[in-house]
């Protein structure tokens, strides 16, 4: 079989390049992203490899990168992205790379710091003009400082000192009195500028701390004020605090400082106050023009610097990883050939050897690069090749684990079986629409969408599954077709094949009359395609056909998922050799599966053929029997009992016969898979010890590799060299049991395909009929509007419930068949993914560089 259902056939090949001709070549093989190295020194330090201080200057230039970033970003300029992907600079290029950045980011720094110290000049005459026109205010009310001074002071004591009487005492009160009419009383007063949130707490701690000593006023400074450092916006207030000698004056400066407030100076004359504020407003405007200067000159820099941002990062990016890659090397002896280890796919080393060529070509070197095969007998790497559209669906595989090297890849089936089982579920030809429509859009936008990088995870996982997503949704449509259901109401195509033959008022009011499909009632011919459109309107036994129906196609579409599962089982024994599993693993398992669960299904294929209304007796639905009882009986051998008078307890001439010969089969297939296969090991191992040890003195581990089966090398093939034959047993029994008990427990698995589309159609039933059915009764212009709010409320419960949560209930049952009930039959996912040198991979990934082993 070709590489789509198996991974990619791997060889670890040995490569010699020259010291000058390295860092080009393993250029070329990233970008060509199909060589995986291997760390040929392991248990070196990573600060004692040879390409260190490469490595060292990569990371300096993508931090001064990073820098840059967050500067274009903070001033929202847009970055040129062409999405091209330049080549990795030559080693002696770093040199004027270093040299841009360095010189940018210097650039860069210095106006921030220019800038932030113009702010800071700023902020502080803003505040100290607010300051000015404040305490001017202050001042003017009370017409002079020596009366505002005194007044304050005795409203101080009168006020506030009076009422805190608790707080002071009477020698303190009359002090303060005397001192007032003292015509030697000079008060001292500050002013300055405090957090709006911090004022609360300034007031209680200057009223404590002085013990009421001080009269503040505080004016709120309407507009809010830039924080230099951060650039967030404060509002802030503006206080003037008068108080009297030198001790609280220092206790006043202390709080303020504590508080961060600040104190700008303020003259007590007002004619000093005007001088000052016009001054302060000319250094204003000087400032606004210099300011306005500086953040032009920074704009430029960051508009040229975003030009070019991404192809640097992308450079630094690709000459970083080559560095890491290069220090996974080893050098010879001479110190001028590096030597390097990797896994390639068999069918591309032609196309490596040339990308080697050109990179030589490119340093100048006269030595061509050696590419040797390597003979090995370990487990190589997993590569199963993936375009845009498969990729979404082997990730769904990998998910349960990677798969084995050389195993049936599940993935190319999966792209049929996982959007027709998931609509199963979901069938209906609108929700269906609705989801095809939406993969469609994002596939025909898909460029445009992918260029877009967002980090929100949920859309990412939707833009990912966009093909399986749009095939769900024509799958769902498909499968709503067929139970011709579009928002829980039918598409009358073809007509119906079902008439009244008699008074249809009594029909449609009488509940529990039916139509007999034994008179002129059915037309007596299957419905062209799907179900008859009068199903939806049986109000009494549509769900009982449904259920009927539904769980039917469930068992059997189970069983054939099962069997097929079972037998690409032997595409992976045939082709490992693997002997022994064929025989005693694969045969008794198909044999049960098909004589039990199989037979199960033609029980019901034939049921369908044999009985129907319209037969004559016995052979009358009325006679039909029962499959579930049939199969009960028959496990257990005991004869069925006739559905009716006169009925045959059989469907077929032989059956009873047939079904004892089919159960005894099944029990005889469960020694086998249990003993068969150790019996086998154990025996080989007796004879190799006889006939060999003897005459070679061969070892355990050399006897025990004679009786694996003749398993081909390979992560598929099983091994049991050095495996004690009680662990055999062991794990025998485990998988047997384990396969006897799934595959019934894994049958009644598959009637969820039955449950969830049931859910779904009743789901889609009651949002219509007690939703959108409110609105579709009301008439006149009323009727018009309520019916447009009734249907944006239905549509979006529709889209929310019925497509996004029952959409993605429908996937998780779905994903839970594939991985449980359907890869446990043949996939063991025991490897390891090909992770190759890939700067597309490197660069999607931010950076970062997988460690190979």
């Amino acid at each position: 079989m070709g590489s789509l259902f198996r991974s990619e056939e791997m060889a670890l090949c040995q490569l010699f390049l020259q010291s000058e001709a390295a860092y080009a070549c393993v250029s070329e093989l990233g970008e060509l992203g199909l060589v995986q190295f291997r760390d040929l020194n392991p248990d070196v330090n990573a600060f004692q490899r040879k390409f260190v201080n490469e490595v060292r200057r990569c990371d300096e230039m993508e931090r001064k990168l990073r820098y840059l970033e967050k500067e274009i970003k903070k001033d929202g300029i847009p970055m040129l992205d062409t999405g091209e992907s330049p080549e990795a600079p030559q080693p002696r290029e770093m040199i004027d790379l270093e040299a841009t950045f360095e010189k940018l980011e210097n650039e860069l720094r210095e106006v921030n710091q220019n800038a932030e110290a113009l702010k800071r000049n700023f902020l502080e005459l803003t505040e100290l003009k607010h300051i000015l026109r404040k305490t001017q205010v202050f001042f003017d009310e009370e017409g002079g400082l020596n009366h505002t001074t005194e007044s304050m002071t005795r409203a101080l004591i009168t006020d506030e000192v009076r009422t805190a009487g608790a707080s002071m005492g009477p020698v303190q009160l009359g002090f303060m009195e005397k001192s007032i009419e003292r015509e030697d009383y000079l008060p001292c007063f500050v002013a300055g500028v405090i957090s709006r949130e911090k004022l609360p707490a300034f007031e209680r701690m200057l009223w404590r701390a002085c013990r009421g000593n001080v009269f503040l006023r505080q004016a709120m400074i309407e507009s809010p004020l830039e924080d230099p450092t951060n650039g967030d916006q404060v509002y802030k207030s503006v206080f003037i605090i008068f108080f009297q000698g030198d001790q609280l004056k220092t206790r006043v400066k202390k709080i303020c400082e504590g508080f961060r407030a600040t104190l700008y100076p303020c003259p007590e004359a007002p004619a000093d106050r005007r001088e000052m504020a016009m001054g302060v407003m000319t250094r204003i405007e000087d400032l606004n023009t210099v300011l306005g200067q500086t953040q032009d000159h920074r704009h430029r820099v960051l508009v040229a610097a975003a030009k070019n941002l991404k192809n640097w990062f992308v450079k630094v990016r690709k000459i970083k990883a080559i560095y890491h890659t290069l220090n996974l090397f080893n050098l010879d002896v001479t110190q001028k050939c590096l030597i390097a280890e990797c896994w390639v796919p068999l069918l591309d080393i032609e196309t490596i050897q040339l990308a080697l060529r050109r990179g030589t070509e490119r340093s100048g070197s006269s030595v061509p690069p050696i590419l040797n095969r390597m003979q090995t007998f370990e487990n190589p790497p997993t590569y199963n090749r993936t375009n845009k559209f498969t990729k979404a669906f082997q990730a769904l595989i990998d998910a349960y684990g990677v798969a084995s090297y050389r195993e049936m890849n599940p993935a190319p089936y999966t792209i049929i079986t996982f959007p027709f089982l998931f609509a199963v579920m979901f069938g209906d030809l609108g929700h269906g629409a609705i989801m095809a429509l939406f993969g469609l859009w994002m596939i025909r936008k898909e460029k445009g969408l992918a260029a877009q990088k967002t980090d929100n995870e949920i859309w990412n996982i939707f833009f990912g599954g966009r093909y399986i997503i749009f095939l769900m949704g024509v799958f769902s449509m498909y499968t709503g077709l067929i139970y011709n259901d579009i928002f829980s109401k039918s598409l009358n195509i073809f007509g119906s094949h079902w008439h009244l033959s008699y008074n249809k008022s009594t029909v449609w009011n009488n509940n529990y009359l039916q139509l007999s499909p034994a008179t002129s009632d059915y037309e007596g011919t299957p419905y062209p395609f799907g179900m008859d459109p009068i199903w939806q309107i049986a109000s009494s036994n549509k769900i009982v056909f449904q259920n009927a129906y539904k769980m039917k196609i469930s068992i059997i579409f189970g069983v054939l998922h099962m069997i097929f599962g079972v037998i690409m089982s032997w595409h992976n024994h045939t082709y490992f050799r693997n002997r022994l599993s064929l025989l005693y693993e694969f045969i008794p398992q198909l044999l049960f599966l098909v004589v039990l669960f199989f037979y199960l299904v033609l029980l019901m294929f034939i049921k369908w053929n044999r009985y129907a209304a319209t037969n004559e007796f016995p052979m009358t639905e009325a006679c039909a029997p029962s499959i579930l009882i049939t199969f009960i009986d028959m496990v257990l051998f005991k004869n069925s009992k006739a559905p009716g008078k006169d009925c045959n307890i059989y469907m077929f001439a032989g059956q009873s016969f047939f079904q004892t010969i089919f159960v005894l089969i099944a029990l005889a297939c469960i020694p086998v898979m249990l003993l068969g296969k150790p019996i086998k090991i154990m025996q080989a191992r007796k004879l190799a010890n006889e006939e060999v040890q003897p005459i070679t003195g061969a070892s355990d581990a050399e006897v025990g590799g004679m009786s694996n089966g003749g398993g081909s090398h390979g992560g598929g093939g099983e091994h049991h060299d050095e495996e004690e034959m009680s662990e055999i047993f062991i794990h025998q029994g485990i998988h047997t049991i384990e396969y006897v008990l799934g595959s019934v427990s894994h049958t009644a698995s598959y009637l969820r395909l039955w449950a969830l589309s049931l859910a779904h159609a009743q789901l889609a039933e009651v949002l219509w009929s007690m939703v959108l059915s409110l609105g579709l009764n009301k008439e006149g212009w009323l009727g018009g509007i309520f019916l447009t709010v009734v249907f944006a409320f239905w549509a979006v419960l529709t889209v929310g419930i019925l497509v996004l949560m029952e959409g993605l209930s429908a996937f998780l049952h779905t994903l839970r068949l594939h991985w449980v009930e359907f890869q446990s039959k043949f996939y063991m996912g025991h490897g390891y993914a090909f992770q190759p040198f890939s700067f597309d991979t490197i660069i999607e990934n931010g950076g970062a560089v997988t460690e190979t082993e």
